[in-house]
């Protein structure tokens, strides 16, 4: 990806060629976003959206000649390109790896709030998505789930709520990490802004997590039930990191943590959830911390 990195910012061109080219692939949409995080970081933010802008309109041009949606490539590039900006130009602002990720998290989390307070009814909302589920459930012969989502949609709609703001934040939070990684920081090495093994989300958003945790179990209210949930679930990433320092550090062999990568598709709730809650309790506690005082004793 190194030489990728230098060939991206050779020229603008090139910039604009491959934003345009990874945004209109959805196998290589994350791409587009990691470039914007490096180009940016490179380059400077006037310059980067201003191939952005290029590149979109390149875009645009060609849905329209071939007769497609104009609007599709829009949203992609709103979707895409602003989030990635923005999290670039607080890395920049903070020069904190760890400190714009914690911020992003809180960003999550106001979203997750402000998606409650702006859908009067969730259900309704998601019903169209639901359908879909249910009609792919029924094909292929899944009675116990499509049991569940008959029965409780309202806890379905709920849950496809959380799985689209945990799902956006952990791609805008690769679009930083291997932006920044490919930008600033190659294997191995530690970049300005800290290296992600020694990320941590901090205790300021675990003591949220104890506090919103319990009220929402008392109260049975649903939006501070998905405020705990988003809250909780990004510490996954925390716990991925703990998981890279055990490795630098030599105490976990390459297999372990290939085998965390290659089963995180198959087991990603059980498994995320289980980085969670080594995320968290690291939060807490502090393993990588004690670990290296007791080597230096």
């Amino acid at each position: 990806m190194q030489p990728l990195a230098a060939w991206l910012v050779a020229r603008p061109q090139n910039a604009v060629v491959a934003l345009a080219l990874t945004l209109s692939l959805p196998v290589l949409h994350v791409f587009s976003g990691i470039f914007m995080v490096l180009l940016v970081i490179r380059q400077g933010p006037r310059l980067a959206v201003v191939e952005g802008v290029i590149a979109g309109a390149l875009l645009a041009l060609v849905y329209l000649l071939s007769g497609m949606q104009v609007l599709e490539p829009v949203i992609a590039a709103l979707t895409t390109w602003l989030p990635a900006i923005a999290l670039a130009l607080i890395l920049q602002s903070t020069r904190s790896l760890a400190l714009t990720l914690q911020v992003s998290a809180l960003v999550a989390a106001f979203a997750v709030l402000g998606f409650h307070i702006g859908v009067d009814d969730m259900t309704a909302f998601w019903q169209p998505v639901m359908a879909i589920m249910l009609e792919w459930a029924q094909a292929n012969a899944l009675h116990e789930q499509v049991q569940m989502m008959q029965a409780n949609p309202a806890i379905v709609a709920h849950m496809l709520t959380i799985v689209l703001v945990i799902s956006s934040w952990t791609m805008y939070a690769v679009y930083l990490l291997f932006g920044y990684r490919y930008a600033l920081a190659g294997p191995g090495e530690t970049g300005p802004y800290g290296r992600f093994c020694d990320l941590s989300f901090g205790r300021v958003i675990a003591l949220i997590v104890a506090v919103v945790a319990p009220l929402a179990w008392f109260t049975g209210m649903p939006w501070l039930q998905s405020l705990a949930i988003v809250l909780f679930a990004v510490f996954w990433l925390h716990g991925l990191a703990v998981v890279h320092w055990m490795f630098v550090d030599g105490e976990l062999p390459l297999y372990v943590v290939i085998m965390v990568y290659v089963l995180l598709p198959f087991l990603h709730v059980f498994l995320i959830m289980a980085l969670a809650v080594v995320g968290y309790t690291d939060a807490w506690f502090g393993y990588r911390r004690r670990a290296v005082v007791s080597k230096e004793e």
